[in-house]
């Protein structure tokens, strides 16, 4: 039997956070209201005698995007009709786009491989079914709401790397800050198209998977109701194994819609799957023809920030932070641009400081390396810690980057130890104060005085002598026991490490 091998596309939507909607003047559906049905109006609703009108700004936003995703821009382009009868698209047709989306081609790099794309087109939003054992119930506040649709040529391999295309075009989004792109406020929604082809009997030219010889493709599957990265994982992971276990039995596969459910964690059938030719796409009547000038397209580019995955490279070349925490911290702008200013104001606080020799460009080469790993971890392992009990993000926090650079520096010069770091860290948060002062007010200093701590010491070892004979049985452990009594006798304000070595000295 032929090996089959995956073949997967992925449709993603994207709301856009425009003032208003795509086609009208009423308040955007991107935040949904708390009450139902509110915002709309008789254009949302295709009442009799209603006209749509273009939003501009969403039409400059889809095309940000495609040039940060190296599209083509068209120089032409229009909407049209996508006909399809559903209730929760009041029109009985969504103003879309076909032939001429306003960007097409493009690519994006995951993990080292360029996945292309189709196109990045602009249309509107439908409205939100809310299901339950007795029915069905409809908001049409969304209704109208712009929205973008990438479509990936069907060229990705795996789930996981699905899911890395998902989040990274996520963060893209949000860089450009056109879109929070919030799955679970249904922001952004991914569809996955999911066929098993023996492998060397079929080619993918553009967006096509074409037989080879007198081969004949086995059918796609549309997975929809995906909710999260992880859910769009789980789900095409199990539609490649529900497939693969099809054909080894024989079994005929049809070209459908399938949803994920999330609590059996599987794949269900829901429609067969519909064709372009089913929708009757027609130009839209009511909208014009749109000319893009090369002078917009210019202006926009000029616009395009640093996106993360070159921030991540800079990160890592530059600031000297290591991959693994590069990545977690270039995936959230805020959270990137706040560490960026941690340093500027670290590099300020050292320079200020006897204690620390040479100028900003000097300490960075000796020091760089250690210094980010500082940040990184306190970051990474304590701030998040903080922020994900509370719900927050960064840009909520008290902590000033000023204060923070002024923590990591008494980290640095060892003016604190890891216990009391903790506890003034958490006053930060709590407080929003600076941490000198936090540390004088709790009187949590470092002991760092020799002639002091060999004294307590010296008290400690007196008070101990089996474990002191243990010791120097070879009993690594009783080492550890003394230090801790140290600790206990400093208020936990000594530097473990210089107890350690003040004993060993002591015991020898």
């Amino acid at each position: 039997m032929s090996e089959f091998v995956p073949v997967i596309g992925l449709e993603i939507h994207a709301e856009l956070k425009t003032q208003s909607k795509m086609f009208c003047t009423c308040p955007n559906g991107y935040e949904l209201p708390k009450e139902p049905n509110r915002n709309i109006c008789p254009i949302c609703l295709a009442q009799p005698g209603t006209l749509p009108t273009i939003n501009e700004q969403a039409v400059k936003w889809t095309i940000l995007v495609g040039l940060a995703l190296n599209c083509q821009i068209a120089r032409k382009t229009k909407f049209d009709r996508k006909n399809y009868f559903y209730p929760d698209l009041p029109k009985g047709y969504q103003i879309s786009q076909y032939d001429q989306p306003l960007t097409y081609g493009g690519n994006l790099n995951i993990d080292g491989r360029d996945i292309s794309l189709t196109r990045i087109h602009l249309e509107e939003d439908t409205g939100k079914l809310t299901h339950n054992p007795n029915g069905s119930l409809i908001d049409l506040s969304r209704v109208g709401t712009p929205l973008i649709e990438l479509v990936t040529d069907p060229v990705i391999k795996s789930a996981k790397e699905a899911k890395n295309f998902a989040q990274t075009y996520q963060e893209i989004l949000r860089y450009l800050g056109i879109s929070e792109a919030d799955m679970e406020k249904g922001q952004m929604r991914c569809e996955a198209n999911i066929s098993l082809q023996a492998a060397g009997k079929f080619i993918i030219e553009g967006s096509e998977v074409k037989p080879l010889l007198d081969y004949e493709l086995n059918p796609k599957v549309e997975l929809k109701n995906i909710n999260s990265f992880r859910a769009l994982e789980r789900a095409v992971d199990y539609e490649i194994k529900r497939q693969g276990e099809a054909l080894a039995n024989k079994e005929k596969l049809v070209q459908e819609t399938r949803g994920w459910d999330e609590d059996k964690q599987k794949t269900f059938s829901q429609r067969v799957k519909e064709t372009a030719a089913d929708y009757r796409y027609f130009p839209e009547p009511d909208l014009p023809p749109l000319e893009i000038a090369e002078d917009l397209i210019a202006e926009l580019t000029a616009t395009l920030p640093e996106l993360p995955q070159s921030k991540l490279k800079r990160f890592v070349a530059q600031l000297n932070f290591q991959p693994e925490d590069a990545k977690i911290i270039t995936s959230d702008k805020n959270l990137a641009d706040y560490t960026e200013q941690v340093i500027s104001e670290l590099i300020g606080w050292l320079t200020s400081l006897p204690e620390t020799e040479g100028t900003a460009e000097e300490i960075w080469v000796q020091e760089g390396k250690k210094l980010t790993k500082i940040i990184s971890n306190w970051l990474i392992s304590r701030l998040f810690k903080h922020l994900n009990e509370e719900k927050m993000s960064i840009k909520d926090s008290k902590i000033t980057p000023e204060n923070f650079a002024e923590f990591i520096t008494l980290i640095y010069h060892n003016k604190i130890n890891n216990l009391s770091a903790q506890k003034v860290l958490k006053a930060m948060f709590q407080t929003g104060d600076n941490p000198i002062a936090i540390m004088e007010q709790q009187d949590l200093e470092q002991v760092d005085n020799e002639q002091n701590l060999e004294k307590i010491i010296e008290v400690v070892i007196n008070h101990n002598s089996k474990v002191v004979d243990d010791y120097r049985a070879g009993k690594e452990v009783a080492l550890k026991f003394l230090i801790g009594q140290i600790m206990k006798e400093t208020k936990g304000k000594a530097n473990p490490q210089t107890i350690q070595k003040l004993l060993k000295k002591k015991l020898a």
